[in-house]
């Protein structure tokens, strides 16, 4: 009994035919909806963030004050292609990755 009432429910379903691909549209446009959403709220701004970090560590230059990703404070002395050499006090330096710079402090920030 109750098999022979869902394909009688789906019967006229079937036989419209045309209306079929119209709704199969018509629900792909949530999707499609939320994906362009996603990438003007999350992916857009991260690709920018992301290009004004390579320009930034790009025009970095010796006697710049910076800060790491770890939190140290100093002044580059010496510049490589992927490294930097960084003063962060009097007769001490480190060497890190161009990348792990994260910002680039005023003149006088460091003492």
């Amino acid at each position: 009994m109750f098999i022979s009432s869902a394909f009688a429910q789906t019967a006229p379903a079937a036989a419209a035919g045309g209306n079929d691909m119209m709704s199969n549209l018509t629900g792909m446009l949530p999707l499609v909806l939320m994906f362009v959403v996603l990438y003007f709220v999350m992916i857009r701004p991260q690709m920018k963030k992301q290009k004004e970090h390579r320009a930034m560590i790009d025009a970095l230059a010796k006697g710049d004050e910076v800060a790491t990703a770890g939190g140290l404070l100093g002044k580059v002395t010496k510049l490589a292609d992927t490294s930097v050499s960084l003063e962060i006090a009097n007769g001490v330096e480190v060497q890190l990755q161009r990348t792990a710079i994260v910002q680039v402090l005023p003149k006088g920030s460091v003492k």
